[in-house]
């Protein structure tokens, strides 16, 4: 009897997504809950699994198509026995060619491990024998290509015995340069001759860069956008960072950041400055009493943007340990929808890629986002010298039909205030 395998339940408000790519072929044995396909919605990418076991019988869907929740993209066929997928296997490869049909046969999962585009949030099986089926990551998936390393071979330091981004980098370094050579290269789309010997490339936009590309510009549409800025000396928060550092990282299991200040002295900030955590919904003004503070993490497709719920009541440690799970399952592709929704301030922090200073856009219907850039010894003055500090410059972007001018230099003024001296972090100024 064979089983539809359908679009699941995406998430409030999202009602499609882009199949991204099948991590199952036609005639592969399946285990029930097993990953099969990877989906790419606005935010995340979401793994379909196999509702049965037995063996994936079709595609319904193929890569690249736009797919609709509840609608069907494969059929499994309950019951048959993994022997059963020995077929189609052999018709695809009878198909490649009289010359590799007559080469020596490999291993049933070699095509698993054939070149296929791997996109934002796409998963890949690992060759059956070596990571005993274990799902790879996307961020996984493409080092493994990029690297030319056998993941089969590969001791995951990760939990449950998982392979990690780091581990197939360390493997790589330890791998011979000859196999490295012979390592085939990523697929790519193919590049467009322009004649002259200059080439372009086209790539489909993905879902995620389109969704960000549509929210940005209406808020360049929509709101009556300004940016502030100031600077702030860390020299006080750099000194307390070497101090104790140390003693952080021993106690709490996380490294002691620059965020977790930030975040700390924000909340502060917006309690005092409501409206900068306010929104405008209609003809009202929403104030809110609690700080969901969405930060800015790299993916492998962009920047995504989780939130800190109750970021307000956390300790710095909380915070640094949030932020760094974020960050983590941000390059393995496994944060959830429900964790980048809502958020009434942002933190994008700039300064890790090197920017002096920008004018970050705000994420609607936030109505402010603070940007943050990197850490640059500069001349200033100080009692009447001139001396040399660890300068930042802050930059806040707000909505001008809810935040006055005053209101948002008395907001940067308050974190600058916050970071110059965090004393007033702890007795709460």
């Amino acid at each position: 009897m064979a089983t539809d395998v359908i679009v699941p339940t995406l998430g409030e408000s999202i009602t499609e997504a882009t199949l991204g790519q099948w991590l199952k072929q036609p005639g592969d044995a399946v285990r029930a809950d097993e990953p099969i396909a990877s989906l790419e919605t606005d935010k995340v990418a979401v793994e379909v699994n196999a509702p049965v076991a037995g063996v994936l019988a079709e595609h319904v869907a193929s890569e690249g198509d736009t797919v609709s929740v509840g609608a069907v993209i494969a059929r499994i066929q309950e019951g048959a026995s993994a022997a059963t997928a020995a077929t189609p296997a052999v018709e695809d490869r009878s198909a490649v060619g009289k010359a590799e049909a007559a080469a020596p046969a490999e291993p049933a999962a070699a095509p698993a491990g054939q070149a296929t585009p791997v996109g934002y949030g796409n998963h890949g099986e690992a060759e059956e024998g070596g990571t005993g089926g274990q799902t790879l990551s996307p961020s996984v998936r493409r080092a493994v290509l990029e690297h030319g390393v056998d993941p089969s071979k590969i001791k995951g330091t990760g939990k449950d015995g998982r392979i990690t981004k780091d581990d197939v980098i360390e493997a790589a370094k330890t791998q011979p340069a000859a196999a490295k050579a012979a390592a085939p290269a990523p697929s790519v789309s193919a590049p467009i001759s322009s004649g002259g010997g200059r080439k372009e490339e086209r790539v489909r936009m993905s879902r995620l860069r389109q969704t960000v590309a549509k929210r940005l510009k209406e808020a360049q549409n929509t709101a009556a956008m300004l940016t502030t800025f100031n600077d702030v000396d860390m020299t006080e928060v750099i000194a307390a960072r070497a101090k104790y550092k140390d003693l952080f990282e021993k106690k709490h299991g996380v490294r002691l950041g620059f965020m977790g200040f930030f975040v700390k002295a924000a909340c502060q900030a917006l309690r005092d400055i409501p409206a900068v955590n306010g929104s405008i919904e209609g003809d009202d003004i929403v104030y809110h009493d609690y700080a969901d503070i969405s930060v800015a993490v790299s993916a492998p497709n962009g920047l995504v943007v989780p939130v800190i719920r109750d970021a307000q009541d956390m300790s710095v440690a909380t915070i640094e340990k949030t932020i760094g799970d974020f960050g983590k399952r941000a390059k393995d592709g496994t944060l959830k929808m429900d964790e980048m929704k809502g958020g009434t301030f942002t933190i994008s922090n700039g300064g890790v890629f090197g920017s002096l200073m920008s004018t970050p856009i705000i994420n609607p219907p936030q109505s402010a986002v603070l940007g943050l850039h990197r850490i640059e010894e500069r001349p200033v003055v100080r009692d009447g010298q001139i001396v040399v500090r660890p300068m930042m410059y802050l930059a806040l972007s707000y909505d001008h039909r809810l935040i006055d001018g005053r209101e948002a230099v008395t907001f940067l003024v308050a974190l600058k205030n916050a970071i110059e001296d965090p004393t007033r972090l702890l007795i709460d100024l």
